[in-house]
């Protein structure tokens, strides 16, 4: 459980300076839209490579990880798999977008973590049975925030949330995407 090893309260200085973030984060991108909504269209670049039997190392902007698979998918367990960081994304996404809206809407949090589970059938990744998808069949995504307010906030905050969080989106709807392949030496 991430309450073990990550702290569950703050100072009051360090709510404070979360505050301010969130807050000049929220102003700096309402005043660049107004200027030219232009500013709000984001392009986001990551590259991989491959390495070992299915590792593939990645470089987004200035961070670098890594993503494997289990030896049972053929890998060297030398990180986590795709599917496990997608679930990770999702988490980590729903937690930024919780405490924009909570700061946006005045609601307290003093500590936030969330579990997601994905069920993923290895027939459609292997090509065993066509009418399996290869992708997730269904994802479950539970958070727990604690704090001072009321239930009926914490329910307020999670229906921002839900229709804020670009992860999510990604999950729920269908995306455009255009698929290139460049062979040859």
């Amino acid at each position: 459980m991430l309450t073990e090893t990550i702290p569950t309260t703050i100072s009051a200085t360090e709510k404070e300076t979360r505050a301010k973030r969130l807050n000049d984060a929220g102003n700096h991108w309402v005043g660049q839209i107004t200027a030219d909504v232009a500013n709000a269209s984001l392009t986001y670049t990551v590259k991989g490579q491959g390495y070992g039997s299915v590792a593939t190392k990645l470089t987004a902007g200035k961070h670098v990880f890594h993503i494997d698979e289990p030896a049972g998918l053929a890998g060297d367990d030398v990180a986590a798999s795709p599917v496990e960081i997608a679930l990770g994304a999702f988490i980590a996404c729903q937690i930024v977008v919780y405490r924009l809206f909570a700061q946006n809407l005045g609601i307290e949090i003093d500590a936030i973590e969330a579990t997601a589970e994905g069920d993923l059938d290895v027939r459609g990744l292997f090509g065993v049975d066509p009418t399996i998808r290869p992708g997730f069949s269904a994802i479950r995504l539970t958070t727990r925030v604690s704090g001072p307010e009321s239930e009926e906030r914490y329910q307020e905050l999670q229906k921002f949330v839900d229709a804020h969080c670009p992860v999510l989106d990604l999950f729920a709807n269908p995306t455009p995407i255009t698929l290139s392949l460049i062979s040859g030496q």
